[in-house]
């Protein structure tokens, strides 16, 4: 079973995009799946995350990883 992770993020943010671009170089897609959330569709996930993003969230794990990380903080992040 793949471990589900999800990256809030909205659109024209060049870091949502950049952290987007590092989880799809990082994580191997045999193990990790990575669903895109669009926070602008949710009043509650703007409140939430609208400051923060991108955010990526291991619900499995309740945990959040917050920008700004780099491969080795992603890499612990999900050790």
């Amino acid at each position: 079973m793949k471990r589900r992770l999800v990256l809030y993020h909205t659109a024209h943010c060049h870091l949502c995009e950049e952290a987007a671009a590092m989880c799809a170089a990082v994580l191997n897609q045999d193990y990790f799946e990575v669903y895109q959330v669009d926070i602008v569709d949710s009043d509650v996930l703007v409140e939430r995350y609208g400051v923060r993003i991108p955010v990526l969230r291991d619900d499995a794990l309740d945990a959040e990883l917050g920008w700004p990380f780099d491969v080795d903080q992603l890499i612990a992040f999900l050790s």
